[in-house]
């Protein structure tokens, strides 16, 4: 019997996928459970839809994520932090701290996660600070350090 999963079942498929498996397999498991349909012209097309909709919003998401990528290689923030001698600042600068100045000068909203940074910023000058904007996309950003005046 051929059915459409509603949900992934553990090595039978994923989610959307038109499989083959015994009647009562299907009877007794799958449809009780409400794990899969019944894969008829009307759900097999409707699955189809819903697949290619995926599709389309997945593209959308991509295309975003690159705009966004350019947005942020474009742009250099600037942060002012208190250094002591040979550069060296009083404390450090973390992610967090990027994503908030990045928000407020270039209204860009990265969540602090996305931002990968070898160790926390120590140090006047320009760093560049990778940013994780989609699982494909990353983007450059660079961090201006300066002395506080």
């Amino acid at each position: 019997m051929k059915v459409i999963l509603s949900e992934d079942v553990k090595g039978k498929g994923k989610k959307g996928e038109i499989i083959n498996v015994s009647d009562g397999y299907a009877r007794n498991f799958l449809f009780p459970k409400g794990l899969a349909v019944e894969a008829t012209k009307a759900n097999v097309t409707q699955a189809k839809d819903q697949q290619a909709a995926k599709e389309r919003r997945k593209t959308q998401e991509l295309e975003e994520a690159k705009a966004l990528a350019e947005k942020i290689n474009e742009c250099t923030i600037t942060i002012k932090a208190k250094a002591g001698e040979n550069g060296k600042l009083f404390g450090s600068i973390t992610s967090k701290e990027i994503a908030q100045i990045l928000q407020k000068q270039h209204n860009i909203k990265i969540d602090k996660r996305k931002i990968n940074l070898d160790d926390a910023i120590k140090t006047l000058g320009t760093i560049k600070a990778q940013v994780k904007v989609y699982p494909e996309v990353t983007a450059q950003l660079t961090v201006v350090v300066k002395e506080e005046a």
